[in-house]
């Protein structure tokens, strides 16, 4: 896990989160992940752009998404993570095609978030990807940011 055994690791999860709770392939790491949040583990940031996609989503999704509204932090869009967003896109890294998933990078980024969980290996989760987003970040003034899956930041007992 990212961070100290003490701290409360500042964590952005992205609607992938929510809806691999109900997805066969997903399921277990992302109820993990999840529960470790109810645990004060992770002190759970999401988003505005989580909330409007997931209102297009399943039924259940929405469900879960508003049973963990109360223990989260809400990521407003901002004239200053849309800025970002344009940044990372400008920089090569996402085409205007996938700018919301670039909007997700901003959102956490700007909102202090120190990692992303997410399922999307494609955008957000990727080894070619995640330097070049931090790169931008530090040439805009922010702070790197950590991206996992939930898979690699959930506690496994033996």
């Amino acid at each position: 896990m990212v961070g100290t055994p003490n701290t409360i690791i500042r964590t952005y999860a992205d609607t992938s989160v929510f809806g691999g709770v109900f997805d066969e392939e997903f399921e277990e790491p992302s109820k993990a992940f999840f529960d470790a949040i109810k645990k004060a583990k992770f002190l759970l940031v999401t988003s505005e752009l989580v909330r409007q996609e997931i209102q297009a989503g399943p039924k259940s999704v929405q469900e879960l998404f508003l049973d963990i509204l109360p223990i989260a932090d809400i990521a407003e869009i901002t004239a200053e993570a849309l800025k970002l967003q344009q940044a990372y896109m400008d920089a090569g890294i996402l085409s205007e095609k996938y700018s919301t998933d670039a909007l997700h990078v901003s959102l956490a980024t700007v909102s202090q978030a120190s990692l992303i969980v997410s399922w999307n290996f494609k955008h957000i989760v990727n080894f070619q990807k995640i330097p070049m987003y931090n790169t931008v970040n530090t040439r805009h003034s922010y702070s790197e940011i950590a991206i996992y899956s939930p898979l690699e930041v959930i506690d496994y007992e033996d």
